[in-house]
């Protein structure tokens, strides 16, 4: 995104009044999620601040926990490795004569790249898509795609002041107290970035659907 663009989001951003995720009128987190679940054609996203708090939601959300197992897609850095070790999930490998079957797809997104996710995520076979946002340089961001609701549900529920917690805190009733985790982590994105990395994605298809003469997704 050119300064000038961003100057102009984080201005309506600041102006808004709205600097905080866990407000109720926040309007920069959902559009995110709609902008990310149009692309990727999924039905449910969870934001998060790093790409170490999507991988850990992407096993959360499909009960992959501590003591467990995981294949891990072959795109995972080193670091990825020693997170997910850390959280106490042992990475596996394919079966011998196995085809790979990862607990989760993972894209890297950068500038150069940001137009191609609609077709990177088509490719993706996993029951979880993470998408790591931060290269798109607005600072630490990623996204949980899926169609399934119950890896959602446990992954917002991972999050302190995900979309349970706020219903909590507004409505002042214990929503699905059942799922609760033992431990939740603070995950949550902030708006500001948000903004920004919604804006350098919707650049990025209009710039791609001018290339090919569609429409812009």
């Amino acid at each position: 995104m050119e300064q000038f663009d961003t100057a102009l989001v984080l201005s309506r951003v600041l102006t808004s009044g709205v600097v905080m995720s866990i407000e109720k009128n926040d309007k920069e987190l959902p559009a995110l999620e709609r902008l990310l679940t149009k692309r990727t054609r999924r039905s449910k996203a969870v934001l998060v601040n790093s790409r170490s708090a999507a991988v850990h939601a992407a096993l959360t959300g499909q009960d992959i926990g501590h003591g467990d197992t995981a294949e891990l897609p072959a795109a995972v850095t080193d670091r990825d490795r020693a997170f997910v070790d850390w959280v106490g999930v042992t990475a596996t490998a394919p079966a011998d004569g196995a085809a790979p079957a990862p607990a989760f797809d993972l894209i890297t997104l950068t500038p150069e790249n940001a137009a191609d996710l609609a077709t990177a995520a088509a490719d993706a076979t996993a029951p979880t898509l993470v998408v790591d946002l931060t290269g798109l340089g607005f600072g630490p961001a990623a996204a949980v795609l899926t169609d399934d609701a119950g890896v959602w549900t446990r992954g917002e529920r991972l999050k302190i002041f995900g979309a349970f917690d706020l219903r909590t805190m507004w409505t002042q009733q214990e929503a699905e107290p059942g799922l609760a985790p033992g431990v939740q982590f603070n995950y949550r994105l902030s708006p500001l970035v948000a903004a920004c990395a919604r804006m350098a994605l919707a650049q990025a298809g209009t710039r791609s659907a001018e290339q090919t003469g569609d429409t812009p997704r």
